[in-house]
């Protein structure tokens, strides 16, 4: 499994069965994706939501209904015991990846997480300066934070809850706190900006605060590098002699160490299961005033309201937040557009809006065919099934068709680093593609790349009619009318 240490499937194996009676307990009814590696750390991975057709019928699975209407549910796997966690290791699943909450709660996450990722010549050590200043933040709002070596070039920070709290509560606290430091510290911190502006920095990870996201487990395996390393609680005391030695090696634990350490020390990370902490009253009120409060106004959609007359133009205004239902999956839309000249808006739902990307020669069907994708002002999620007329002299003005809209599943990457591969499942489009922004080039140039195979093509006839409405293009310009259905999933 890792070549450069001769470390083996059976080793994989002895190294679980050894940690599980301290693992175990940070696994139990969370939902799990698995990241096999059936070819080693070097070969070829990917990523499992589903429980395979051949998992046997002691292993537990919660299944969680698909955001699209159609389709059976996802069957997550439940790591509740020995055999489970075995069963997974002899499958190569090398690392394992829980969700912040536990079945059948999916909407109450456990805890906060904020991961420490280092961009371009900053390092753990780096990550381990943010750590301290997150540590402090958070005790000033009477909030204890415990941390972890990822295992891999950063560490994370767990704020215990472990008291009735959602999602939707939890990811702007985390985001407000990022974006608090980023701000306090812009030499050194980064909150929303592509890994090509973190040089020398570290980027703090918020988006983890998600219903659909998973972080690696404490005591999982890492599969980053020829070394076995291990994802491992750590002591603030030895967070600071490695900063003042310098030490960056002393933050990394193979497996044979991290058995010694549960041994010597316990599970350091045992607090995060039973500590219950609330988020401060008087931030949760200030978040909810910032997040518009009965308005359900978004900060980032500002850009999108100032760039229209609502009564001039039918497109939807930003109002609350529609959410889909837990799992991997979220909404897209691909929206055919003639404006000033004809092209595709490409939608992902993400954090309660739409981002947006302009693909003027729309979407490719061949293997490693690339598109050109301009990104575009983030739209509210209204936007998703939105057919209409946008007026002449209005930004956009133009005919607006529902070419395709479906469900996408993250398969790895995030937004903010500048690299996503999905998998869409529309009414027209099914398959793999990726998404990655121009490094060279900061600023708003991406390309839509087809990968994982060839898809269908859509034909010259299906191209010109609506998903929704089974238009034409010249059919919704003579109605002259809007439409966006109400069906919130």
């Amino acid at each position: 499994m890792y070549p450069g240490h001769h470390f083996t499937k059976a080793r994989v194996i002895d190294y679980y069965i050894k940690i599980s009676k301290y693992l175990l307990p940070h696994l139990k009814n969370r939902p799990i994706t698995l990241k096999r590696f059936p070819e080693g750390v070097f070969g070829e991975f990917f990523y499992e939501k589903d429980a395979p057709a051949f998992t046997p019928d002691w292993v537990k699975t919660f299944a969680v209904p698909r955001r699209s209407k159609s389709g059976p549910d996802i069957r997550y796997i439940l790591v509740n015991d020995l055999p489970t966690l075995v069963w997974l290791a002899n499958l190569a699943n090398l690392e394992i990846h829980p969700f912040l909450h536990r079945a059948p709660q999916i909407q109450r996450p456990t805890a906060i997480v904020f991961d420490c990722d280092p961009g371009e010549g900053a390092n753990i050590l780096t990550c381990a300066r943010v750590a301290f200043m997150l540590r402090d933040l958070l005790a000033e709002l009477d909030l204890q934070s415990y941390a972890k070596v990822s295992g891999s070039k950063g560490l994370q920070l767990y704020v215990p809850l472990n008291t009735p709290v959602t999602y939707a509560q939890t990811q702007p606290f985390a985001k407000a706190i990022a974006e608090l430091l980023a701000e306090r510290e812009p030499k050194l911190i980064v909150s929303e900006m592509p890994r090509v502006f973190r040089t020398r920095k570290v980027f703090i990870d918020w988006s983890q605060n998600a219903d659909f996201k998973s972080t690696v487990s404490v005591y999982s395996l890492r599969a980053k590098s020829h070394s076995p390393y291990v994802s491992t609680p750590v002591e603030w005391d030895e967070l600071q002699q490695a900063m003042d030695r310098e030490d960056a090696d002393s933050l990394y634990f193979k497996p044979d160490e991290v058995i010694e350490r549960v041994r010597d020390r316990g599970d350091l990370f045992s607090v995060v299961l039973t500590q219950k902490q609330k988020l401060p009253r008087e931030v949760a009120a200030y978040l909810a005033k910032q997040n518009g409060g009965k308005t359900g106004k978004i900060r980032s959609l500002e850009l999108y309201e100032h760039k229209r007359d609502f009564t001039k133009t039918k497109e939807p205004k930003p109002n609350l937040p529609h959410r889909s239902r837990q799992g991997g999956r979220r909404r897209f839309v691909i929206q055919k557009h003639a404006a000033s000249h004809l092209h595709y808006d490409f939608r992902l739902e993400m954090h309660d809006v739409l981002k947006s990307w302009s693909v003027p020669k729309g979407p490719p069907f061949k293997e490693d065919e690339r598109r050109l994708a301009m990104a575009t002002e983030d739209h509210p999620l209204e936007y998703l099934d939105f057919e209409g007329i946008i007026p002449k002299g209005q930004y956009g003005g133009g005919t607006v068709m529902v070419w395709d809209i479906g469900s996408y599943d993250l398969i790895e990457g995030n937004y903010y680093k500048g690299f996503m591969r999905v998998h869409l499942s529309g009414q027209k489009l099914k398959g793999e593609w990726t998404l990655e922004r121009f490094r060279e080039e900061p600023g708003n140039k991406w390309q839509l790349r087809k990968t994982g195979g060839n898809t269908r093509t859509v034909s010259k006839t299906r191209d010109d009619l609506s998903v929704l409405t089974s238009r034409t293009m010249s059919e919704i310009a003579r109605a002259a009318d809007a439409r966006w259905e109400s069906n919130r999933t």
